[in-house]
């Protein structure tokens, strides 16, 4: 007798993406507005990245370029923050352009732009005429200093925004002129507060069916980061001063030489114990005791002195090595790492897949980022390269924006699609 079929597994069902049914349309151009459509395509939104090779995103003709070839599709900075998009070429500048905006508002549910205030209003992106097209509307404007204010039409980049906020001023070595952190560093705070505002937003019209307008201030959101020292300032008029890698409450705290071409570790040591850690570890437990370094206080009174004899030391090793070695032993420490390192040797990156390789039609295959947190039902996907300019103007106008295609033709000949 055979025995009774086996009843079926049931295939389970691929989670729904967390923005699966959200339509953006996103003018936003540099860093702010495209890492926020990025949380957004990455959880699984259709957004629609509006440029033109007229006026390029300045992040496609920054360095570095793949194999350090420039061209306007093989910029990595752009490439990391737009996977998962799609590109439709259009010149706003165009007298028809307003066609496709309309239609582009008609269908979406969040629209995106970083414009210096009042250019969206030339060009017809006004909170108040979109919402005339479609009122339950998001729409979300990122700036260096908000939509209003003595200030709001300063142009400029986040660079300037860390001067205002303070943030230049504490950064570099005590006998030098200020300095600045890498890059626009506003742009890679403001970010995260457009997602949160972006979230809040799509809640309250989901409750109310009732769209609204955002306005981020760059320079706000980097102020937040100053807080600490503004909070000094307010309570014992202190104001905070250059110190290089040095902090006032441990010693040693710095980042010292190891094997190799510029290789580092940094140790911070805020306590007693650890300081008699780390001289154990270093193989001179009696300097723990030494007249000159017993005590924090004393410490930092031979700052310089102690900084050496740890540098000495520290180009022994490895930084890796070194790092392993004083963590295991309840030392403060970290390996800094370089690009390469995070790229291919960083363990905790390789076993989250922090990294994922996608192919490009004209770099090959090149890294993406995931985002920096895993929702369990709801995962991301990193599932397609960053696009080349314009790469999807017909598949939008035509498939997603139902555009006749002898109107498609007309408005290419016409110049709107550049």
């Amino acid at each position: 007798m055979n025995p009774p079929n086996p009843r079926p597994e049931k295939r389970k069902a691929a989670p729904k993406k967390l923005f699966a049914d959200l339509r953006v349309a996103d003018f936003s151009w540099a860093a702010t507005g495209p890492l926020t459509t990025k949380y957004l395509a990455d959880y699984g939104a259709t957004v629609v990245k509006i440029e033109s090779i007229t006026r390029p995103d300045a992040t496609r003709v920054m360095e570095p370029f793949k194999d350090n070839i420039p061209g306007i599709n093989r910029s990595g900075f752009f490439s990391i923050y737009n996977n998962n998009k799609l590109s439709l070429a259009l010149n706003l500048g165009h007298p028809r352009a307003r066609e496709i905006i309309r239609l582009l508002i008609s269908w979406a549910d969040v629209t995106l732009e970083g414009f210096v205030p009042g250019v969206k209003d030339r060009l017809g992106l006004s909170f108040e005429e979109i919402r005339q097209i479609k009122p339950e509307i998001i729409m979300f404007s990122t700036s260096n200093q908000g939509q209003t204010g003595p200030k709001a039409r300063m142009s400029g980049f986040g660079t300037q925004l860390l001067s205002l906020a303070g943030i230049s001023y504490t950064t570099g070595w005590p006998d030098r002129e200020p300095s600045t952190p890498y890059a626009a560093y506003t742009d890679f705070i403001a970010h995260r507060y457009a997602v949160a505002s972006l979230v809040s937003a799509l809640i309250h019209r989901r409750r109310t069916g009732r769209g609204q307008y955002i306005d981020l201030s760059q320079y706000e959101a980097c102020i937040h980061f100053s807080s600490s020292m503004i909070l000094d300032t307010i309570v014992n008029q202190r104001i905070a001063e250059r110190q290089g890698n040095r902090c006032d409450h441990a010693a040693p705290h710095g980042a010292f030489p190891c094997r190799g071409r510029e290789r580092w570790c940094t140790i911070a040591v805020f306590t007693d114990l650890e300081w008699q850690t780390l001289c154990r570890v270093m193989g001179a437990p009696g300097l723990a005791n030494d007249s000159r370094f017993a005590t924090l206080l004393l410490r930092k009174k031979n700052e310089t002195e102690l900084e050496k004899l740890i540098a000495d030391w520290t180009v022994r090793f490895d930084p890796e090595e070194l790092m392993n070695t004083l963590q295991t032993a309840g030392v403060p420490a970290g390996w800094v790492e370089n690009a390469q390192d995070l790229v291919e040797r960083d363990p905790q990156l390789m076993n989250r897949r922090h990294f994922r390789r996608l192919p490009h039609p004209e770099m090959g295959e090149c890294n993406y980022e995931r985002l920096p947190f895993r929702l369990s039902e709801t995962p991301d996907e990193l599932t397609r390269c960053a696009p080349c300019l314009g790469e999807d103007t017909e598949k939008v106008c035509c498939e997603i924006l139902k555009m006749p295609d002898e109107k498609f033709a007309e408005l290419m000949s016409a110049g709107v699609f550049q």
